[in-house]
């Protein structure tokens, strides 16, 4: 066909498919509900630090430091260097060969994870005997901390004994002055969120489970709840209890210290259920809810369904009703 001014033209159909609505996929998932609250980012448990060995203070280390198992903790010029050792047993008397008990026993594991022991011939020996292979092995200990002379044998204030890693926080003591009383103070190297729960929250958390922590740079790592406290502080509203979360990257918080940090917890969770976005749900005049579902050359049809879940981190909703994981739903057009 022509019109007047002689361009041809194309007739239009005698019907034309509506125009495509804005949609998203019915999926399969799994969602959840969590539940920020305030928390504060440190470091687990303090220590203090005597010298018991006497003498005098020749060397110190940095606040800030870390030091770990076998590592120097302070030096004098009687005992030299003072090794830090793990244990819960403080160094209460001299070990040496012949002698029993509990303190010899965490030595003795010590040597073996410093690789100053066979962990077959202490144990063939006895844990808890100060055999001739741990001297062997203290021998070992001191010459690597840097003895010249090293007896095999352990004076009172020559080792430390803590339960990890430290990190030194203040250092009390001075150079020239007599080693003895408070050297160090310190913490230990792992970081830990704790959270004044709201009492009326304490049913959603349990020991074990798995939160986020959004740290102040707003990057969130991943972190477990390792205690819930079962004392709770405060009255009525305002009651709360401990809550310690600690962190599965043990250097994902860097030295950040008392900083504040969010930590989101999982309230409530589903898996493998059928979800829509929230904004396809229309509530019915009736009564409830239905979704427009997209069929073929884009006819539409409605489906009732029953919403379970609303999970705010991904905007969609768990749904019952007769639809299937793919199907496209109407949403409203961006």
């Amino acid at each position: 066909d022509r019109d007047v001014t002689g361009v041809q033209t194309c007739a239009l159909p005698i019907w034309q498919e509506a125009a495509a609505p804005a949609a998203q996929p019915v999926v399969r998932t799994d969602l959840s509900v969590q539940a920020s609250v305030n928390g504060t980012l440190g470091y687990a448990a303090t220590y203090a630090v005597d010298a018991q060995g006497g003498g005098t203070l020749t060397w110190l280390p940095s606040a800030g430091q870390v030091i770990r198992q076998g590592q120097v903790l302070y030096k004098t010029d009687l005992t030299m260097p003072v090794v830090l050792l793990y244990g819960s047993v403080p160094d209460w008397r001299t070990l040496d060969e012949g002698m029993t008990g509990a303190d010899i026993t965490q030595l003795n594991h010590d040597l073996v994870d410093l690789g100053y022991a066979s962990s077959a011939d202490i144990s063939a020996l006895g844990w808890d005997y100060y055999s001739w292979e741990t001297r062997a092995a203290v021998e070992h200990l001191q010459s690597a901390a840097g003895i010249s002379g090293p007896s095999g044998s352990l004076a009172r204030g020559s080792v430390v004994f803590e339960p990890d890693a430290i990190r030194v926080t203040d250092v009390t003591g001075s150079l020239g002055s007599p080693a003895s009383g408070p050297v160090l103070s310190a913490t230990s190297d792992q970081h830990v969120v704790n959270i004044a729960l709201s009492t009326s929250d304490e049913s959603e958390v349990a020991a074990g489970d798995t939160v986020s922590v959004t740290l102040p740079d707003g990057n969130a790592v991943s972190g477990k709840i390792s205690s819930v406290g079962t004392v709770a502080t405060g009255s009525g509203s305002n009651a709360t209890v401990p809550v310690t979360v600690t962190l599965k990257g043990p250097s994902a918080a860097g030295n950040l210290d008392q900083a504040p940090v969010t930590v989101n917890i999982t309230a409530e969770s589903v898996s493998n259920v059928l979800a829509v976005p929230v904004e396809a749900l229309l509530a019915q005049s009736s009564g409830g809810y239905a979704v427009q579902v997209i069929g073929a050359h884009n006819t539409q049809r409605l489906v009732p369904v029953t919403p379970g879940l609303f999970d705010d981190a991904t905007s969609y909703v768990q749904v019952t009703g007769n639809l299937t994981s793919g199907e496209q739903v109407v949403v409203p057009a961006t």
